[in-house]
């Protein structure tokens, strides 16, 4: 990037969702913030490492993912998580399918995932789905579908066992789509 201040003003706009992106995988304000403060100088200080190949938000939030990576990796010889499994939810999800495993109800036409996925605004809606989910279903679906961490890690880091990480991530994938379905397939114009 040829003008600094340009990209200290680019960096400065992002940092809101930076930090909470970080929020939510390391479930620690200090961590967080620290996360997102060594991947802005990062950035900073090798400006000329971005080519442009992606916007600079998919740039700077991969160099975040790592930072986190590294972050969990670190606290999670610190202090275990404990994992709170709401039974109630097992009867409502198994009403969602029938003995086969098929849905009951098939989701809505969604349209054009590539298109989807280009619109800015499907990810405001994304994080805030993403932010009701409960937490710990939340971190293990970014842990699993944005870190791209493998399940044995994830149990690692989170002091679970691996049938418990897929139920949880289960749920949250459930969740997600019924929230995205309500409020982002479900208001596109047809």
């Amino acid at each position: 990037m040829s003008d600094p201040d340009h990209l200290h003003r680019q960096l400065e706009a992002m940092r809101p969702q930076l930090v909470r992106f970080a929020l939510l995988q390391l479930r620690n304000s200090a961590l967080a913030e620290d996360a997102v403060q060594d991947t802005l100088i990062a950035v900073l200080e090798q400006p000329d490492r971005f080519q442009g190949h992606s916007s600079l938000r998919t740039y700077v939030t991969g160099i975040l993912k790592f930072k986190i990576i590294d972050g969990l990796r670190a606290t999670s010889r610190e202090r275990p998580i404990d994992c709170v499994d709401a039974e109630s939810e097992d009867d409502a999800i198994d009403a969602l399918f029938r003995a086969n495993g098929h849905t009951v109800d098939m989701p809505r036409q969604w349209g054009d995932p590539d298109r989807t996925l280009e619109q800015k605004d499907f990810f405001r809606v994304l994080e805030t789905c993403l932010e009701k989910l409960p937490a710990q279903a939340a971190r293990i679906f970014m842990m699993r579908e944005w870190l791209e961490l493998e399940t044995e890690e994830i149990c690692k880091e989170l002091a679970i066992s691996s049938s418990n990480a897929w139920v949880l991530l289960y749920r949250a994938r459930l969740r997600l789509r019924e929230c995205l379905d309500l409020h982002w397939f479900g208001a596109q114009p047809k």
